[in-house]
């Protein structure tokens, strides 16, 4: 990785962008990939596609999503304190002591989610839920907090930026999935600067509203209509701690991007993928799901007419967490695979089982 893609990394990885309110840093995304790429989409909800080749019949998305788990103010105390809703997946237990950010057209407030002395709990009784946790801007009441900005749907982030792990890792919160817009964004530029002429239209899809229910993808997929799409997200490293892998699977961190089998995924597209990581040596893991991903993939699979899906993913330690953390082995070679699929897929492709 060259100092441009770090310094990009980490700006993207430390902005925030939690879901409803991506456009920070879809803008951030936008800035490093348009000299890329020959023009752009955006929608009204935020999603962005950066397109090569635009007037092209046959299209080929490739695609992550740009959104982060977060909170919402939902209650204010008379004496300043607020109590929260989530905003995607958030994990109320491990919200105690955390700081935050509120985000407000004043700018960002920074507050903390408070929590009593381990000598002054009851064990089983004050464990942590949405109906306790709760935050402290330093307020004494309500009014002092209206006064900071901050009202009843004012959206809250954790504070909590990329940092690395034994020279190994990638550790922070919002890795799922904007390591995913990174890796995309890293294929348009190399396809770029090796002077790549693709025969079909790439879309390079930044998402939003992937953590609410897949929303951003289903408007893209909608709207551009494409034959072919490739989803990068994250999925679970089995081998930390807590993790039963006759339920969860075999899947570690380090040995590289894990592909699906799921109904959502397209066998043939699938198959050529792990063709092309075996000519290349690109190391993958293999990952069995059930009814669906539970990723973008499944919004562009059923879309319209059906669309050649697959995805492929970055394995990843403590999803939904501060401290979500991904090997730096594994994303070059999401990037390397995600590459070397795009320059083999054919302009007009039929991937088809019966024709």
């Amino acid at each position: 990785m060259d100092d441009k893609s770090k310094k990009f990394l980490y700006e993207y990885l430390n902005n925030n962008a939690p879901t409803g309110f991506e456009y920070t840093g879809q803008r951030t995304w936008l800035d490093y990939i348009n000299p890329y790429v020959d023009t752009y989409i955006t929608d009204t909800y935020g999603s962005v596609a950066a397109v090569v080749n635009p007037e092209a019949k046959y299209k080929v998305v490739i695609e992550a999503h740009a959104d982060e788990i977060s909170w919402f103010v939902k209650y204010i105390t008379d004496d300043g304190y607020m109590y929260v809703a989530r905003n995607g997946g958030s994990d109320h237990q491990i919200a105690p002591s955390m700081r935050v950010h509120f985000h407000t057209k004043k700018g960002i407030v920074n507050g903390v989610f408070g929590w009593p002395a381990i000598h002054v709990r009851k064990d089983k009784e004050d464990a942590p839920s949405l109906k306790n946790i709760h935050l402290d801007v330093g307020a004494s009441s309500k009014d002092e907090v209206h006064e900071m900005g901050i009202h009843i749907g004012t959206v809250v982030t954790f504070e909590a930026e990329l940092t690395e792990l034994n020279n190994k890792y990638y550790t922070g919160r919002a890795l799922d999935n904007r390591m995913g817009g990174f890796v995309i964004a890293e294929v348009a530029r190399r396809l770029y600067e090796n002077k790549v002429k693709l025969p079909f239209g790439l879309y390079v899809v930044n998402a939003v509203q992937e953590e609410i229910g897949l929303r951003g993808a289903e408007m893209m997929a909608h709207r551009i209509a494409p034959d072919v799409a490739i989803v990068t997200d994250v999925c679970h490293d089995t081998y930390s701690p807590m993790y039963d892998k006759k339920v969860s699977g075999d899947t570690k961190a380090g040995l590289g991007p894990v592909l699906s089998y799921a109904p959502a995924v397209q066998n043939n597209l699938r198959d050529m993928i792990i063709d092309v990581a075996e000519s290349k040596k690109i190391p993958f893991q293999r990952m069995a799901l059930s009814r669906a991903t539970g990723t973008d993939t499944d919004a562009f699979a059923y879309s319209r007419d059906g669309v050649a899906s697959a995805l492929i993913s970055l394995p990843l330690k403590y999803m939904h967490t501060t401290v979500e953390t991904a090997a730096k082995v594994d994303v070059e070679n999401v990037i390397n695979l995600i590459y070397e699929t795009v320059c083999k897929i054919e302009n007009g492709q039929d991937f088809r089982y019966i024709k």
